[in-house]
């Protein structure tokens, strides 16, 4: 059985390094509400002048 005078001092101790857990931050606080943006079409269409740059190959990422 463990004795409750070094358990009072082991919790003294815990709360003098380590203090007090901070206070609970409500979900309505974490949460941020945005209006979405519209779809915008032109975002999604085929682009052959800029489409090299979204391609990937490792010899040329290489140097190679």
């Amino acid at each position: 059985m463990e004795n409750t005078n070094s358990t009072d001092d082991a919790f003294a101790a815990r709360r003098a390094r380590f203090g007090a857990l901070p206070e609970r931050i409500r979900y309505e606080d974490m949460v941020e509400e945005k209006e979405a943006t519209p779809d915008d079409p032109a975002r999604h269409t085929h682009d052959p002048e800029g489409s090299w740059r979204f391609y990937s190959c490792l010899a040329v990422d290489l140097g190679l």
